[in-house]
């Protein structure tokens, strides 16, 4: 948005405007010297503000250029048409400089420059006319100048609003696809358990799954949380999935408490954690291992899920990755870019781990 509110306190105008006193002072000071050097009569204090006085006229002129500027632009399409109007703009403008100075003269009580006024407007027209015609267009240009770099900044402003706009609903995109992933194997959990007729089990599961919903379906769910936040969310998530896998699943989190209001991308742990159950523990019946990690390593944050199952054969390119993790490193690249990461790669044992890196900052302090 173009700025034009009372937060700009000088334009460009006025700047401009204002920058006229200095070759008011400097004329004032030429005229001083030379009469000086040349051993002439010094003029007297009136002559001498009338020299200066008269180039600040032309400063109370300068905001007549930028509203004919804004007036007829020089842009494309254009120019055959404003070109003539600047210059006759310009002339005209050199003889309101000329009477005004004309008129300036007059009530400092000053000499007359020509017999008639007629003569003395022509004369001293002429005389201004080259510089205020370069004057002119110098300031035109300059006002130009400054709407382009407006223009430009407004583009810029423009553009990174549309691209927030965009990852914005490309994140909401990739969290609704996720969403529906994880009921349906939540959901599909629960009909196990309810064939086999285990009704307190069922229940219970349900329970669980409702206290997620709540959560997943809040209507102001911000696209960050603190760890703390996610970690909450993964327990009930494992709750769920503990009765799925009986005494056999018994996560570890190590997680220092000073950690904990690190600021990370909601529902990004909870895939990882599935991947590993998926791939991991319900591939293998030996499989008991199930351990989330979180540390600092100076401006980054490093959360890792390990698990103890089969692991793949083959290359790192084997490494099996469901549709959560793809959403994961999308959502990582379309909130920090290049800053954050997610590998998945296998370990010495012959499980795997996930690793994310992610830039560390912390829950802003409320009206901080």
């Amino acid at each position: 948005m173009t700025d034009r509110g009372p937060t700009r306190t000088l334009r460009p105008w006025v700047l401009i405007s204002a920058a006229w006193i200095v070759p008011a002072i400097l004329a004032s000071l030429a005229s001083y010297l030379q009469a000086r050097v040349g051993h002439w009569d010094v003029p007297s204090p009136r002559e001498l503000i009338w020299h200066g006085g008269d180039w600040l006229l032309y400063g109370a002129l300068t905001p007549l250029v930028f509203l004919l500027a804004h007036r007829f632009p020089l842009r494309r399409g254009q120019l055959a048409r404003n070109i003539p109007i600047h210059f006759a703009a310009a002339l005209l403008l050199c003889v309101a400089w000329a009477a005004l100075g004309l008129i300036f003269r007059r009530v400092m009580h000053l000499a007359p420059m020509a017999p008639t006024h007629l003569q003395a407007i022509i004369g001293w027209s002429l005389t201004t006319l080259p510089f205020g015609v370069a004057v002119y267009f110098a300031v035109l240009g300059l006002e130009h100048a400054v709407s382009y770099f407006q223009e430009a900044r407004d583009r810029e402003t423009q553009a990174a609003r549309l691209s927030a706009q965009l990852a914005e609903a490309r994140l909401g995109a990739l969290r609704m696809q996720m969403q529906p992933h994880f009921l349906l194997n939540s959901l599909n959990a629960i009909t196990v358990i309810v064939r086999d007729q285990d009704t307190a089990t069922a229940t219970r599961m349900l329970e669980h799954l409702g206290e997620i919903l709540r959560r997943v379906m809040r209507a102001d769910r911000p696209q960050e949380v603190t760890l703390a936040e996610e970690l909450d969310f993964v327990r009930q998530y494992l709750a769920i999935e503990q009765v799925r896998f009986s005494d056999r699943l018994q996560p570890v989190i190590e997680v220092d408490p000073q950690l904990l209001t690190a600021m990370v991308p909601e529902f990004l742990l909870q895939p990882l954690v599935e991947n590993a159950l998926r791939h991991g523990l319900a591939q293998r019946v030996t499989a008991t291992l199930l351990r989330i990690e979180a540390r600092r390593e100076g401006d980054m944050l490093v959360l890792s899920v390990t698990d103890d199952g089969p692991g793949p054969g083959g290359t790192p390119a084997d490494l099996i990755e469901g549709v959560g993790l793809g959403n994961t490193r999308e959502r990582l690249a379309t909130l920090y870019g290049d800053r954050a990461s997610l590998t998945l790669v296998r370990t010495a044992e012959g499980g795997a781990v996930a690793t994310v890196r992610l830039p560390w900052h912390v829950l802003e302090p409320a009206g901080g």
